[in-house]
């Protein structure tokens, strides 16, 4: 798809939309669809908010494991955040990244924040004008190493204890009977940056939600407000609970080869009018419906809609897989394409050539 008719349709798409709403309302419309979660309170002050200046928020990923096609759905919310005209903020998590057990060196995690940032570009590129967006990218060891930062660390830590930490991060950070304190610090930096990214949100997935509730409750009690925090949903694996970038068969990379991406799909559960465990489904209602809004998929404007001909046998397991692959690779393959041109860089940053 040419990427300026791309962007065209979708704002058509949302003129249309929105045609009979006002630009405040639009705003809210576009910060909340797809959410899977925001507090009521949190709804309300977001409406302070928007009703007299652009939102300020932030998503943050720590630069470990190589980007994967899941990464798609925070992609399509960050559009919808700049279409809605927030000043968004992306963390890329590199002291995060080099305290994941020194499984990469300091030298590996500056490569891989290059990495991570010729990717999102890429993929943003495709669905938002980026000249026109007020967006940022930010390092975290930029103000992590601060002496200010160091010193509201240690005030938290006087006040979480290690049962906190742990129970904040339970679902995002490997657990053990014996961890790291390496992990055991990441909700309290993960609060932190709110502070210091100075913004009014944090965006993040659904297994975000206890470090936000440890934002929320321990940010305050060393005099700072808290922040507002929307969760969107998880894509589930291809094969397991959820996507994950440690498990190759879970996930399609974003360096997949056409036939590589085909045989992955081809490999999918996908029982004929099966809509309750079928892993093809699940990449058309996470991912390819979102990100080709407004563009008919198999005959069908919306998943609900490719779901129930799909469960009365209109359409066919191969004929899914086939669309599915097809979809896949248009999103892939101008991605692949641009890193393809700095073979260097996927080198150094996951010894991959």
């Amino acid at each position: 798809m040419n990427q300026n008719n791309s962007n065209e349709q979708q704002n058509d798409n949302l003129e249309t939309e929105n045609k009979e709403m006002s630009n405040f309302e639009r705003s809210i419309y576009l910060i909340e669809r797809n959410l899977q979660e925001i507090t009521p309170q949190d709804k309300i002050n977001l409406r302070k908010i928007v009703m007299e200046r652009p939102l300020v928020i932030y998503w943050g990923t720590a630069i470990t494991n190589p980007l994967h096609v899941a990464y798609l759905i925070p992609m399509m919310k960050i559009r919808d955040f700049l279409l809605a005209g927030c000043e968004v903020k992306i963390l890329f998590a590199d002291i995060h990244g080099f305290l994941d057990n020194l499984k990469a060196t300091p030298e590996q995690v500056k490569k891989r924040y290059l990495y991570y940032e010729k990717i999102i570009k890429t993929v943003l590129s495709q669905v938002v004008d980026l000249e026109k967006a007020n967006l940022k990218f930010i390092r975290g060891s930029e103000f992590q190493l601060s002496n200010e930062y160091s010193y509201d660390l240690l005030k938290l830590s006087t006040l979480t204890s290690i049962r906190d930490l742990k129970r904040a991060g339970a679902d995002v950070v490997k657990q053990s009977e014996n961890p790291m304190i390496s992990s055991l610090i990441y909700p309290n930096m993960q609060a932190l940056d709110e502070e210091y990214l100075k913004v009014d949100a944090q965006f993040g997935g659904v297994d975000q939600r206890k470090i936000f509730m440890h934002a929320k409750t321990f940010l305050p009690k060393i005099g700072y407000k808290k922040r507002l925090h929307l969760m969107n949903p998880m894509m589930p694996g291809l094969n397991s609970e959820k996507m994950s970038s440690s498990e190759d068969s879970s996930k399609i990379d974003f360096l997949d080869s056409d036939k590589i991406i085909i045989k992955k799909i081809n490999k999918i559960f996908c029982e004929e009018a099966n809509i309750v465990t079928n892993g093809i489904l699940t990449v058309f209602k996470y991912l390819l419906f979102k990100f080709f809004e407004g563009r008919k998929i198999l005959g069908c404007e919306t998943y609900s809609d490719l779901e129930k001909s799909f469960s009365e046998m209109k359409i066919h397991p191969k004929d899914l897989k086939i669309e599915c692959s097809k979809l896949l690779i248009e999103i892939v393959k101008p991605i692949r394409e641009e890193m393809l041109t700095c073979p260097e860089l996927v080198k150094d940053a996951y010894n991959r050539k």
